[in-house]
Order: C-alpha cells, then structure tokens, then sequence
C-alpha cells in the first residue's frame, strides 16, 4: 500500500483516522544513525510502526526495529511524542492518518542489518550523510532531536 506525508499543507486531505505508532532513533558505536527506506514511499526513515493490542510503547519499538531491520535494541530514553495535527498521512486504500507516534531512544543489542517487506534498504548512517537522503521533514525533526540529547522530551 502506498502512501503520501502531507506536512502544513492546506490542499492535505482530512484525517480520517489515529493510529498509534512508535519509532526509534538508534545509533551503533561509532555514532551512525539506523534507517530504513520504506516500501511504500521511498523515503528513508527510522524504524517504527503500529502499535498493538497487548504491548507497551516500548515493546511496539523493539518489535518493530527488529522486523524492519533485523536489528534488535534495547530502549534507552525517550525522545518524544509527535502529534501534530496537520501531519497527515495518505494511504492507497483511502485512509487518511493524524500524526501520532513516540519515538523512543534505543541502543543495538544484536543481529545485522538487512531488509523487509517494510524496507527495500537497511544502514547505519553516518551523521554527515543525512543531508543527502529524502527524509521527510517530521522525521527530519525526530533526529534532529535525537541527537540534541534533550533534557526533556519534546512534545506537540
């Protein structure tokens, strides 16, 4: 299913839905970031997904980080809680989703980068080299402050 972000944009279609979701921002130890290019928009992104019925936030994370990317984490912080009402996000199928994810700091645990039906691309990313990839803004934000090392997490 494809999809389309729409960020501060008055032609956006309405939200039609919310849906939970958490992401993660996650550096190995030489400082390079863990991202993905998604499947169904092509932009890279940090790893993060749905949450379901019967996990916490940080079980969603771990969850969706390790079948994204292989890579299984451990949660170290938080970074914060997007909510901003006119991120949208357009679907093939017709939905339309308000922004709501927490991202969460995490740290490598185990396994090896490779892809999945989520995924066409898995890297750590060197820190220099974000500014190259079509990132979406919103995500752009959340690395921004992952690597801020705020005191307090953000929130909208």
């Amino acid at each position: 299913m494809a999809r389309t972000d729409y960020l501060d944009d008055p032609d956006a279609p309405k939200a039609t839905s919310i849906v939970i979701a958490a992401s993660s921002f996650v550096l190995d130890d030489r400082g390079r970031l863990l991202m993905i290019r998604r499947t169904d928009s092509c932009l890279h992104a940090l790893p993060g997904g749905r949450h379901e019925l019967g996990e916490t936030m940080t079980e969603t994370t771990i969850r969706e980080t390790a079948e994204e990317t292989g890579i299984t984490i451990a949660v170290t912080g938080l970074i914060g809680v997007y909510s901003n009402p006119a991120h949208v996000v357009e679907f093939s199928d017709g939905e339309v989703r308000q922004e709501f994810s927490i991202c969460f700091r995490g740290k490598p645990v185990a396994g090896e980068p490779r892809d999945s039906d989520e995924s066409s691309e898995v890297r750590w990313v060197e820190r220099a080299d974000l500014p190259s990839l079509d990132i979406h803004p919103s995500i752009r934000l959340r690395i921004e402050h992952g690597f801020a090392h705020r005191t307090e997490p953000y929130y909208t």
